[in-house]
């Protein structure tokens, strides 16, 4: 784990978590548009790595129980915090227009999304977004602002599945929007947090409060699925609350973890452990040319939106076999997301969902009929795994349930991944990775201490919570193939993603102490910043890591009569000392500054969007951008791996679907239906 990977132009380039934020687009999206770009205020990238670097090494452990050999994993920082970008990193590459940052939200040409609103008490987030899967959300929501007298009949009546495409089209404008959007503020000011949640719990609307560390402490959710572990830690003298298992596995339920231990307390014990070799079981094989680690592993996907796709999205780049169900009724959320492929939104020309869904194979089948669901059963007999990212209720409506799977397959793997959890008060709670972020602390910690919450860029915990997931799918296919059979497994990306405070959560269990917003302030380091730079809305972000890198940089500002300012000192003129920094960065080009500074010693780099990523150096040394050939708009840019493997890594990548594009192959291929029963299913209308 390095932050730009092993090898490159920027291989030995000095980090810290804001400056890799800054080189990962993610920062740009991120803050008030009056303002420098903000990060979340508790450190995240190395996390975003760490989580990666637990599937890799799985990954890597499965295929060297096959071939016997080991091999290095080198997972680049730079790569992983991408991810949280939501695909916006693509949109040069597929000359759509760039996202901007704007304060609880995103500016989406057009459109300026606002996704965090004030309230009496608070703040709320509310996906007031459109399309087929959310617009039926955001009716019910217009329908209590039409109870309460905030809209008019007319606005009530308006389409509000396909508001942003009228928009587009010239129907519907913007100023529409914006007057709707200040109906919805003035709503929100005359309702509590609680008063917001319980009307969103009981008619399904996507709301959700702005929590802090101490309302995730207290979450009756939480401590109803028994999350927290409570362990005694002689350092502290007392019991302490840490957050626990980051899944529910039925067969393998993950062990409690005792406490911390002491600086080298354990020291000796290992020095003086004998040797040992790898534990290789026997009938190794040599891997054949060209096999990916997971070949042979087969995966049926339920997966939607982002959360559960970026999970399955690996296991495919990796090898495994992925046959992705959906329906052209309800049609998949990713598919009306942008950054759009020349700027034109359909349903197959999302570069969210063409970046998620590289490497599968897609089948679109109409689930309200019962021949579908025997078309179902099948693919259940023939998959190891079956992900699916729906309500708690959904699968079990269908006669999906994991109970009667588990008839047709034994020995399968089912994981059900949603917002809160298949148990608890909130399970059915309905919406995406914006609600748990704000539900799990994120929202409250990222903004300007004097201002509203911004939160994180969209759906953040979607971003974080699918590196769980696939270290959850290994460690149960570990399971399995050591004869312990097939289990369920319950995976809340809410809290796997809460994992990633656990810093502010237990410094609130121990003194009381409520994490706040703090710009881009830091514990420990100053100057640490965003600074501008020459141009519109161009920045660099540094970080002064000590005492010595300090005097390097005074020297170059010109300052020498600072450079005896020790960190403590620093920190109590921070303010001061931003100026300073501020004054000498902005006429200077943002890439002249990364080279100086750098040179010095000085974590710093430019803060990219999507245009200064698509050039930048060292993702085009590792390859991160490729090129895949989709079935309708031919050569389409998407990601690539975010870990890069020394004997077997992805060589290609295969487009991702369009709407039921590999029907015949599913079927014929896999499943081994015949041309005449594949045409009744087509004469029956399941096939779409």
């Amino acid at each position: 784990m390095t932050p730009f990977g092993l090898t490159g132009p920027k291989a030995h380039w000095e980090a810290t978590d804001l400056t890799l934020f800054a080189s990962g687009c993610t920062l740009s999206l991120t803050g008030d548009e009056d303002r420098a770009p903000v990060r979340i205020s508790v450190p995240q990238a190395w996390y975003h790595t760490a989580g990666d670097a637990a599937g890799a090494a799985l990954i890597a452990l499965w295929e060297r129980n096959r071939s016997g050999v080991g091999q290095l994993v080198d997972v680049s920082t730079q790569a992983s915090v991408m991810q949280a970008s939501q695909s916006m990193v693509l949109a040069e590459p597929l000359s759509s227009p760039p996202t901007q940052r704007i304060a609880g939200g995103a500016k989406l040409p057009p459109l300026d999304l606002r996704l965090v609103w004030p309230c009496k008490d608070g703040h709320v987030t509310i996906a007031f977004l459109f399309g087929t899967s959310i617009g039926p959300f955001t009716a019910r929501l217009m329908g209590w602002l039409h109870e309460e007298g905030f809209i008019d009949d007319a606005t009530l009546a308006k389409d509000w599945v396909y508001f942003a495409m009228q928009v587009h089209e010239g129907t519907e404008t913007v100023e529409e929007f914006e007057r709707l959007k200040a109906c919805l503020l003035r709503f929100c000011l005359t309702k509590t947090k609680g008063e917001l949640l319980e009307r969103a719990l009981r008619e399904r609307m996507l709301i959700a409060p702005v929590a802090t560390v101490e309302d995730v402490a207290h979450s009756d959710q939480l401590a109803s699925r028994d999350y927290w572990q409570d362990v005694e830690v002689p350092q502290a003298s007392r019991t302490v609350r840490f957050p626990g298992a980051f899944t529910k596995l039925t067969a393998t339920p993950l062990p409690s973890l005792g406490p911390p231990p002491r600086l080298g307390e354990h020291t000796a014990a290992v020095l003086g452990a004998p040797p040992r070799t790898p534990a290789v079981p026997a009938g190794t094989r040599e891997p054949l040319p060209g096999e990916l680690p997971l070949a042979g592993l087969k995966v049926l996907d339920f997966m939607w939106a982002m959360a559960g796709p970026a999970a399955s999205r690996v296991l495919a780049d990796y090898g495994a076999t992925i046959v992705r169900v959906e329906s052209e009724h309800k049609l998949e959320v990713a598919r009306g997301l942008n950054p759009f492929l020349n700027g034109e939104p359909g349903a197959d020309s999302s570069g969210l969902f063409l970046n998620m869904n590289t490497g599968k194979l897609g089948l679109a089948l109409d689930l309200s009929k019962p021949e579908a669901r025997e078309v179902i059963l099948d693919l259940v007999r023939w998959c190891d795994v079956l992900c699916e990212s729906f309500s708690p209720r959904a699968m079990e409506s269908w006669g999906l349930g994991y109970d009667r799977l588990r008839e047709v397959n034994p020995d399968l793997i089912m994981v059900s991944s949603c917002l809160m959890g298949q148990t608890g008060p909130m399970r059915l709670f309905s919406g995406f990775g914006n609600l748990a972020s704000a539900l799990s602390g994120f929202h409250y910690i990222t903004g300007w201490p004097d201002r509203d919450p911004s939160g994180p860029f969209s759906a953040y915990t979607d971003y974080v919570s699918p590196r769980f997931t696939v270290a959850a799918i290994m460690a149960a296919l570990d399971h399995r193939a050591r004869g312990g059979g097939g289990q369920y497994v319950d995976f809340s990306q809410a809290e796997a993603a809460i994992h990633l405070l656990g810093a502010p959560l237990l410094d609130f269990g121990l003194h009381g102490r409520i994490a706040e917003r703090r710009g881009n302030r830091d514990t420990w380091l100053a100057p640490h910043g965003v600074y501008p730079a020459a141009g519109e809305d161009r920045w660099v972000a540094l970080a002064v890591q000590d005492d010595e890198r300090w005097r390097a940089l005074c020297h170059e500002l010109g300052r020498d009569d600072l450079a005896g300012l020790v960190a403590s000192e620093r920190l109590g003129r921070a303010d001061e000392l931003d100026e300073v920094v501020a004054a000498w960065t902005a006429p200077q080009q943002e890439d002249a500054l990364e080279a100086r500074l750098q040179a010095l010693g000085v974590a710093a780099h430019a803060v990219q969007n999507t245009v200064e990523c698509w050039h930048d150096p060292q993702l085009a040394h590792r390859g991160h951008f490729v090129t895949t050939e989709h079935a309708m708009h031919g050569p389409v840019v998407v990601e690539g791996t975010r870990f890069v493997f020394s004997r077997t890594p992805p060589t290609s990548y295969r487009a991702a679907p369009t709407i039921g594009q590999d029907a015949f192959e599913i079927l014929n291929d896999l499943l081994g239906y015949d041309v005449d029963r594949i045409a009744d299913l087509a004469a029956a209308e399941l096939l779409e």
